[in-house]
């Protein structure tokens, strides 16, 4: 399943179970950020949500956790942008899941959620905690990684072992707002399901010439950088 990924602008569609997946959209960041998006962050997501959808038409699309960032309350404009992306998903032809992550305790009074979800041999789970269910590829977010090349930070995926058993794949945040971690200077992951960091593959996307770049293991790749 997971050879047949396809990585693009933060998020991986699974074609042969036509998943879209995203995580840590982390909605209302922007009130509680010194960064400033050129769009915004309502149209930043919106617009970017929107080629996803045009580009790999899916059938459902499983946000993997944080889809706000709000503990406590959540803002109007919120309301209204999470409103849009249901819409948006909808008229796609697709069905929006929501797993829950740490950062979701508001979202259950404003639609259904699940604590994780499958997706064909998959589970897509936050990564905040152990899942219930057991699973050959698990499909996490809340590490928001990242790598430096070059100078420059660029957001990440990863691979690797999953402590449960079977592989893991950890997303990028899908805001990008959130800075991202560093994942060359990590010595442990805040995930249970993770291993030791130097066990696992970066892969970075470069969208510019449309390429999917997997670089070795982090205990190799580090004396590269």
């Amino acid at each position: 399943m997971l050879e047949e990924a396809v990585f693009h602008d933060r998020a991986v569609f699974f074609p042969d179970t036509g998943a879209l997946v995203l995580a840590d959209v982390h909605l209302g960041r922007d009130r509680a950020s010194n960064v400033d998006l050129p769009l915004g962050e309502r149209a930043d997501v919106l617009d970017r949500l929107e080629r996803l959808l045009e580009r790999f038409d899916p059938e459902e699309v499983v946000v993997a956790g944080d889809l706000l960032h709000s503990f406590d309350r959540v803002p109007w404009s919120v309301e209204r942008t999470l409103a849009a992306i249901e819409e948006g998903v909808a008229e796609a032809g697709a069905a929006l899941v929501a797993v829950e992550g740490n950062h979701d305790t508001m979202l259950g009074s404003l639609l259904e959620t699940a604590p994780e979800h499958a997706v064909g041999e998959a589970l897509v789970t936050h990564g905040h905690e152990l899942p219930d269910a057991d699973a050959s590829l698990y499909v996490i977010g809340h590490e928001h990684p990242a790598i430096t090349i070059e100078g420059r930070k660029r957001p990440c995926y990863l691979v690797g072992p999953a402590v449960p058993g079977g592989r893991a794949l950890v997303l990028p945040a899908f805001t990008r707002l959130a800075p991202g971690t560093d994942v060359s200077r990590r010595r442990r992951f805040r995930s249970p399901l993770l291993a030791e960091p130097g066990e696992y593959r970066p892969i970075v996307r470069d969208e510019d010439a449309d390429e999917t770049l997997w670089f070795p293991p982090l205990a190799e790749f580090r004396a590269m950088l």
